[in-house]
């Protein structure tokens, strides 16, 4: 069974030491860079949510989801809105669901809106990154041509 938890002192290295294979390093940043990234979105007003994502008794990834965040160029859709920054499953569990019954458990955290109202779920991603389009396409996010640091927004109302 598929778990967020939160990042605590005992469980924290093991999160920081999965990985995706080598081909997937260039779509997402380490998490230990993602943690960074949340203390200064933290630090700068906005509202970061990072989580182990856990099969069983087991960490095999990690999300991070966003809202109210600042000190970005951000897409129009970001306003008032939450974002699935980073999402990775390591390289060993991965082709086992495990990505898919995350983002089950993902949009169900975010419908709980649990840092204020929103109307939509946006995901920046690499265009050329077919796996996860597949994926985000499968639970009804669509493209909105917007454009954010390079990377395509895909847009789920919520």
């Amino acid at each position: 069974m598929i778990t967020l938890r939160k990042i605590t002192l005992e469980n924290r290295r093991s999160i920081f030491n999965l990985e995706v294979s080598e081909d997937q390093r260039r779509y997402v940043a380490s998490n230990l860079s993602s943690m960074a990234s949340c203390y200064v979105l933290t630090t700068n007003g906005g509202h970061p949510f990072p989580f182990a994502i856990y099969a069983d008794e087991q960490p095999v990834g990690f999300v991070m989801l966003t809202y109210g965040i600042t000190g970005y160029d951000l897409p129009s859709v970001a306003d008032g809105n939450y974002c699935i920054l980073r999402l990775m499953i390591d390289k060993q569990f991965q082709n086992r669901g495990y990505g898919r019954a995350a983002m089950t458990k993902i949009l169900e955290f975010i419908r709980t809106f649990p840092a204020g109202p929103a109307n939509y779920c946006w995901i920046p991603y690499a265009g050329e990154n077919s796996v996860a389009q597949k994926l985000y396409e499968s639970f009804g996010f669509r493209d909105n041509g917007e454009i954010c640091n390079n990377e395509l927004v895909t847009v789920l109302q919520i």
